[in-house]
């Protein structure tokens, strides 16, 4: 039996990396890598939008006139355990985005690719108790996340919004004796940019789970909340710099993924899947991606 989830630990705030790469969220969950366990995660996810909220508002096609947008992802993973209860992670992803025959009017392309941010957190348990009726940990979590490559933060295909972030979260894990798990999260990623008046945004997520030694599956909905900026097609948008300013839009979002997770040989490798979505938005692309990937432990 995987004893307190060993191999999976890692693979909520591994999906949620996955699809979120381009918008800062936070990158952690309430399990915990036993001492000096090494976790890599090499991953490939591929998401396309072919509308987008203006505001509030569902429009068809993408800002600047293009049309649909793909985005292919691979991303690295690390993890390692300091001690039984604090741990790092840290993630690098590279991204490619297609916009078809646009041309992006800040870019002056359309097409781009190239390493996005580097991504470092550091993850402790604060406390742990036996409910009686099953586990609950508290955790918190903080990290810092910066462009590792000279991209361009303004225009429609842009890797990123060209920010530093620093990001801080509180973690609340539940597990029952039979495996099902829940756990809440709350954040809040305070972003610095010597070039955009980028906001800052609270984060939520929620998930509930089950697993045991044949699989591991999960549910998890996503929620960020800027904290100001504002809408695309305002007089403020417009007076900005229109496209160049994007990365100071309010971008509000709330996503859905699933995920899943299948060890293959032992303990050491295994195979991870995901499907996510956006149910709603500010600002921010009606998209939905996949996700495939390889864990390896030692």
């Amino acid at each position: 039996m995987f004893n307190k989830l060993n191999t999976y630990h890692l693979l909520i705030g591994f999906f949620l990396l996955q699809f979120t790469v381009a918008h800062s969220q936070i990158f952690t969950s309430g399990f915990y890598p036993k001492k000096n366990k090494v976790t890599f995660a090499p991953s490939y996810t591929s998401k396309s939008y072919d509308k987008f909220y203006r505001g509030t508002v569902k429009n068809e096609g993408n800002p600047g006139n293009f049309g649909e947008i793909e985005a292919d992802i691979i991303n690295l993973f690390l993890e390692y355990g300091i001690t039984d209860r604090i741990s790092i992670d840290v993630s690098l992803p590279y991204i490619q985005v297609d916009g078809g025959n646009a041309i992006d009017p800040v870019l002056k392309v359309s097409s781009i690719s190239g390493w996005q941010d580097l991504n470092i957190y550091l993850k402790g348990k604060i406390a742990d108790f036996d409910t009686g009726y099953g586990s609950l940990n508290i955790g918190a979590a903080g990290g810092i996340a910066f462009p590792l490559s000279d991209y361009e933060g303004g225009g429609v295909i842009s890797l990123g919004n060209e920010s530093t972030n620093l990001n801080s979260d509180l973690l609340l894990h539940y597990e029952t004796p039979f495996k099902l798990f829940v756990e809440a999260q709350a954040g809040y990623s305070y972003r610095i940019s010597n070039k955009f008046d980028i906001p800052d945004a609270y984060t939520y997520a929620f998930k509930l789970g089950y697993f045991n030694k044949y699989f591991y599956v999960h549910s998890e909905i996503d929620f960020q909340d800027s904290d100001g900026g504002f809408d695309i097609g305002s007089p403020e948008f417009i007076e900005a710099g229109e496209a160049a300013a994007l990365p100071e839009t309010e971008i509000d979002y709330t996503t859905l993924t699933f995920s899943a997770y299948v060890p293959v040989y032992k303990q050491h490798i295994g195979v991870s899947g995901g499907y996510t979505f956006t149910v709603d938005g500010r600002n921010f692309s009606k998209e939905e991606g996949f996700n495939i990937g390889l864990v390896f432990k030692n």
